[in-house]
């Protein structure tokens, strides 16, 4: 049982990459904005207590998980997760790099959306607003379209 144990974490924590992967959602930060760089889009950064945080849930139940968000992501930005669980171990490697992100865009609550233009520059930050995925989408358009009106 002692040398079964490590591999079921082993395969537990690959398992949730690759489906963090499948849903689109990246946990590599400079990976992400290098892919948004190429691809000339926004990045959405979510900071999140997936696991414990009651607006993180809200947030993704009523508009990550949606149709209308998906689309919308899939064509115009790079998402990332930076997630801060307490039921779960992240690996180490992700846990100091999304404290130090945490750190370094002074996050004080979940959930913080970031949105950052292609050249990996906050331009914008929100939350959980309600309304569902078509009003978080538009939400989304109308921060990236004053960003690009400021030449952001």
């Amino acid at each position: 049982m002692r040398r079964t144990l490590p591999l079921i974490i082993v395969a537990s924590v690959a398992l949730a990459a690759g489906s963090l992967a499948a849903t689109g959602w990246e946990d590599d930060f400079a990976k992400a904005v290098e892919r948004a760089a190429s691809e000339n889009k926004y990045v959405l950064v979510d900071f999140s207590g997936s696991d414990w945080c009651g607006w993180c849930i809200k947030l993704d139940e009523e508009v990550f998980s949606k149709p209308a968000f998906k689309n919308y992501a899939k064509e115009n930005l790079v998402l990332v997760l930076l997630d801060f669980p307490r039921r779960k171990e992240l690996p180490k490697k992700t846990r100091e790099q999304n404290e130090a992100l945490l750190k370094k865009y002074n996050v004080r609550g979940f959930p913080t959306v970031l949105i950052l233009n292609p050249k990996g520059e906050e331009v914008a930050r929100t939350g959980y607003k309600p309304g569902g995925a078509e009003a978080y989408v538009e939400h989304l358009k109308k921060l990236i379209a004053d960003a690009q009106s400021k030449g952001k």
